[in-house]
């Protein structure tokens, strides 16, 4: 039994008691209260208390508003057509210019939810921010071979498009580049069989909104 399976099964019998998880999932009452206290804590899933006659009050629990928006997210089929009708635009500067205005959109919804004025602090908290969103993403510290960090994506968050259209990789460094104000260069990649993949900053900073064709350049 998953943490998923919980959620699912909230979202087809709302107001269920640990008894009747108990049941659902075959395991002991135990159990269940850890797993749900661990999607409380994410603010997935809200108890509420009943008062039954003189006795011990009855809890219920149901997903949270959260957790019906996470629920529900599932966009993968309709990513998959927005970015093919994308591509398939054939003037080169019109297909930029709306990759770059996707790009800004998501750069201005990431930024408004990180902190940091250092490049670190920006990193720490982009990481943050995509643990969140159950997207492993780790920081290579600088040493002396590399005298920036490294942002590391340990999962690819567009694995089906990118195996497609290695062009996503060049929106990915794109985003990196604006939400972190630095210039970014793709390093290793799970395309070309390493294990994960790898973003380079660099000494040069970049202002909101002035990326160029060139940066589509994967590399």
């Amino acid at each position: 039994m998953s943490d998923d399976a919980i959620v699912d099964y909230l979202r087809r019998a709302e107001g269920c008691t640990i008894s009747d998880l108990v049941k659902f999932a075959g395991v002991t009452a135990t159990a269940i209260r850890q797993r749900l206290n661990r999607l409380m804590e994410q603010g997935l899933v809200i108890r509420e208390t009943e008062s039954v006659g003189r006795g011990r009050p009855m809890h219920r629990y149901s997903l949270s508003p959260a957790g019906l928006r996470a629920a529900g997210n599932n966009y993968e089929d309709l990513a998959h057509v927005l970015w093919s009708e994308l591509r398939s635009v054939d003037d080169p500067d019109v297909r930029y210019r709306l990759m770059q205005r996707v790009v800004e959109r998501l750069a201005e919804i990431y930024r408004n939810k990180m902190d940091g004025e250092t490049l670190h602090e920006r990193l720490s908290s982009l990481v943050d921010l995509m643990g969140q969103r159950d997207m492993p993403f780790e920081i290579q510290a600088a040493d002396e071979d590399n005298p920036l960090p490294i942002l590391k994506i340990l999962a690819c968050p567009y694995p089906d498009l990118a195996e497609q259209d290695r062009t996503i990789c060049s929106l990915e460094k794109m985003l990196f580049s604006e939400v972190l104000g630095e210039k970014v260069r793709l390093g290793d990649c799970r395309l070309d069989g390493s294990t994960c993949c790898t973003f380079e900053m660099s000494s040069a900073s970049v202002s909101p909104g002035t990326m160029t064709p060139a940066t589509l350049a994967t590399h």
